[in-house]
């Protein structure tokens, strides 16, 4: 079974709409997927309005758990909380923060912000993660995401390395723009092997796929 809480679709740079993404989610064997398109204030609001129509739409037909979410994306770091609030409040279920990727310029401090955000649910690649953020992640229960998008991706041994210090619990995510790059359970897996993740760590990250699932039911 899989769980992907991080994609994209022609809402923002996908190439998919919402219900043919997740068709081919279940197709591939997930039992969960999170819907969440780049965003800020500008299309917070379309988005999540839009999402949620055929999430419910799957949910009624299919055997998955559709998730309408966002990700704020290279918006000014201390607006994170503020945009993540309002994000909620409009009926996103799901809030992803565009972390400091090694490939992006995305603005320094977004890791901290968002890791300490209590609207935040993840830390996406977070590139050169740090120690203290690691360790805020860990304490406020922000999960943090080891990726499976090229580029993305090379961030992922540091990632590892500083967050299992810390204590913080992983995702691993595809960050799909098309539905070429759905996960299967197998990939994910080796995904997180070459991430550095020991068969038990990964073991770990399907416990977080369902504690973060029944965080997002709990409150829907």
């Amino acid at each position: 079974m899989v769980y992907d809480f991080h994609t994209h679709t022609t809402f923002s740079d996908g190439v998919n709409i919402p219900i043919e993404l997740i068709r081919f989610a279940v197709a591939n064997g997930y039992k969960g997927i999170g819907i969440t398109d780049h965003a800020s204030y500008s299309t917070i609001d379309f988005i999540i309005e839009n999402v949620k129509k055929d999430c419910e739409l799957a949910n009624k037909f299919w055997d998955i758990s559709a998730i309408a979410g966002i990700e704020l994306t290279n918006i000014p770091a201390e607006s994170i909380k503020d945009m993540a609030r309002y994000a909620k409040s409009e009926g996103a279920n799901l809030i992803i923060v565009h972390g400091q990727s090694i490939v992006e310029e995305v603005e320094e401090n977004t890791n901290w912000e968002a890791v300490n955000c209590p609207y935040v649910d993840i830390l996406a690649h977070p590139g050169l993660l740090t120690k203290r953020e690691a360790e805020a992640a860990a304490k406020n229960g922000v999960f943090i995401e080891i990726s499976a998008r090229q580029g993305h991706n090379l961030g992922n041994g540091n990632t590892v390395k500083v967050g299992r210090e810390a204590g913080v619990k992983f995702l691993i995510n595809s960050d799909a723009h098309s539905h070429e790059d759905l996960l299967t359970e197998e990939l994910q897996k080796k995904v997180g092997m070459g991430a550095g993740l020991s068969k038990q760590e990964i073991e770990e990250v399907y416990t977080n796929f369902t504690a973060l699932m029944e965080k997002i039911k709990s409150r829907t």
